[in-house]
């Protein structure tokens, strides 16, 4: 099972909605919180090819993107399967 990757912040209602998802799977995660640390948001910005928002959401060493694109691979029946690869 690959491992589960999210930048985030406290504040973001879509950092919520996308740990509560992978939650309700049962699923484990690293969560990497960039509000107040340049540093992390920087790493974040870099390996997601320039995407300054969060969620940025990783699953292995793809960059599935923020909420939205998770929920799609999740309506879609791709998440376990991406996990499981």
């Amino acid at each position: 099972m690959k491992k589960i990757l999210i930048y985030s912040s406290n504040i973001c209602p879509y950092c919520i909605a996308a740990k509560r998802l992978l939650e309700n799977l049962n699923l484990k995660f690293k969560e990497k919180v960039i509000d107040n640390q340049p540093s992390l948001k920087n790493e974040m910005y870099n390996i997601s090819n320039g995407r300054n928002t969060v969620p940025q959401i990783f699953i292995g060493d793809k960059h599935v993107g923020g909420y939205d694109d998770l929920k799609l691979i999740y309506e879609n029946g791709e998440l376990m399967r991406l996990i499981d690869e």
